[in-house]
């Protein structure tokens, strides 16, 4: 099969820092891999403490500059649509850029990823200039309101699973409410991150606004979360990195912090559901981008009188799955983004197998060059097998009987994590309860990953605080201020 886009070639790339490229401080670099082959893309700079520390600088000159706090808020949301635009009219090379560095199959890049990108900045530019506060009815001879101020400089720490996308949540109502950013993307796949900067400058948005620091995580991204001059911190990634970023918040300026981590979220089919549909966008929550999202329906329950028609589907769709070069048309499943991943994702495997959970399809390295797992189901498995506890973030589906709607919300909340669930059934009143008492962020009932700008993501208990997309999301961004004025004498 002939390959739908040409992988591009792509230079040795630089930090972004004050609308212009340059050389980290120390000079030093490191590669990125084609997840695919396991090849070397190209070298990108390793952005350190000093390098943090001239992007923040940059930042708050721009934050306090006339150029940005005197632009409308109008203007602001001209900025932001018009990146938007031109994401989308950069589509196919974002896409390729983001399949060759991620691994993720073209056509997702090309018709999930990159479209969103787009429309997440659109929808914050439609934001800009409706940011308010209100007037209160306050008693006694006084005029009262409040006022939404933007926070300030905020340090962004972003994934590799969704890298283009990760960009759009934290820029669009950062930048919406009149902060600046500085930016770091995982050190696996920083190459749309640095593309959407250079995007910036197109756009029009003054120097200093938005700056890209690349690097890893215990150097560039530990500089940001410790940083005094940083006003807050913005984390989407795992629950363990979280904590350690809460950590440095605290034992430095206080500065705020929201967090978008890791999930182990449940997928509940009972016995009254269009069983087909249900078992086919569960095969879909799991396993859409090889595994690696965070509100994966990885934990999936089902109702005992319908678990074999169910686990039947499931099978034969994981034996089905393609995986191949994320270039080829008919890939419909790419490589992990790293060798650790896959790794780490093998060992789960392992574990699985010794705990007594039985692998029915799947559960091995793919005899080919890259970071390939393939579809992997676990049946016969126990709520407190690790692999039903834990986040695997990858194409391994644990499966659990249940039978009837109290079991169902037990096995639901059996798990340190609160991210998002899925709800399968045609009674309204078991949608209803399950929905009501599942403790997570998201609850998707007959459908799962329905994703758009306009409604708010994010998690309960170890998934994290704090809301991304929405109007929630702006919060993350902005002061109120209470403003009390005498009236008369």
């Amino acid at each position: 099969m002939a390959n739908t886009i040409t992988p591009p070639r792509v230079v040795d790339q630089k930090l972004f820092v004050d609308g212009k490229w340059t050389d980290s401080a120390s000079c030093e670099t490191f590669e990125t891999l084609n997840p695919a082959t396991g090849d070397t893309i190209c070298q990108v700079a390793a952005g350190d403490k000093a390098d943090v520390d001239i992007a923040v600088k940059a930042a708050r000159r721009a934050f306090e500059s006339k150029a940005w706090t005197r632009m409308s808020a109008a203007e602001r949301g001209r900025l932001l649509y018009k990146l938007g635009d031109l994401v989308e009219a950069h589509g196919q090379e974002l896409a390729a850029l983001e399949s060759l560095d991620n691994g993720k199959p073209i056509r997702d890049a090309q018709y999930v990823d990159i479209p969103m990108t787009a429309n997440v900045f659109r929808y914050y530019g439609g934001w800009a200039d409706k940011i308010h506060g209100k007037v209160i009815p306050m008693a006694g001879p006084f005029h009262a309101h409040t006022r939404h101020e933007p926070v300030g400089v905020v340090g962004q720490i972003i994934p590799w699973n969704f890298p283009a996308l990760m960009v759009s949540w934290k820029w669009g109502p950062a930048l919406a409410a009149g902060c600046t950013v500085v930016l770091k993307p995982a050190e696996q796949t920083s190459l749309t991150a640095l593309r959407l900067a250079e995007l910036t400058v197109e756009a029009g948005f003054p120097e200093g606004v938005v700056n890209v620091v690349t690097g890893m995580g215990p150097t560039a991204g530990a500089a940001i979360a410790e940083h005094m001059d940083v006003d807050k911190v913005a984390f989407t990634g795992s629950t363990e990195v979280g904590q350690s970023i809460m950590k440095a918040a605290a034992d430095s300026n206080l500065k705020r912090v929201s967090l978008e981590l890791g999930g182990k979220s449940p997928n509940i089919i009972f016995a009254d559901a269009d069983i087909k549909k249900a078992a086919n966008f569960a095969y879909a929550a799991l396993f859409f981008n090889m595994g690696q999202c965070c509100c994966a329906g990885s934990r999936l329950l089902v109702e005992d009188r319908v678990y074999d028609e169910v686990m039947e589907i499931i099978t034969a769709k994981a034996k089905k799955q393609v995986l191949g070069d994320p270039f080829e048309e008919s890939t419909t499943q790419g490589p992990q983004v790293s060798k650790a991943q896959m790794d780490r994702i093998l060992g789960y495997i392992e574990t699985g197998k010794n705990e007594g959970a039985c692998c029915v399809t799947g559960g091995r390295k793919l005899d080919r060059a890259g970071y390939f797992v393939e579809p992997t189901v676990f049946d016969g498995v126990k709520a407190d097998m690790k692999i039903a506890q834990e986040e695997i973030f990858g194409p391994v589906l644990t499966v659990l009987k249940f039978s009837d709607i109290d079991e169902a919300i037990q096995l639901a909340n059996d798990t340190i994590y609160g991210l998002a669930a899925g709800i399968w059934t045609q009674n309204i009143n078991t949608a209803n309860r399950v929905a009501a008492s599942v403790k997570a962020g998201s609850v998707w009932v007959n459908c799962y990953n329905a994703f758009d700008p306009t409604i708010t993501f994010g998690g309960f208990k170890m998934s994290g605080f704090g809301r991304e997309l929405g109007e929630y999301a702006l919060a993350n961004y902005t002061e109120v201020k209470a403003v009390v004025t005498a009236l008369g004498k």
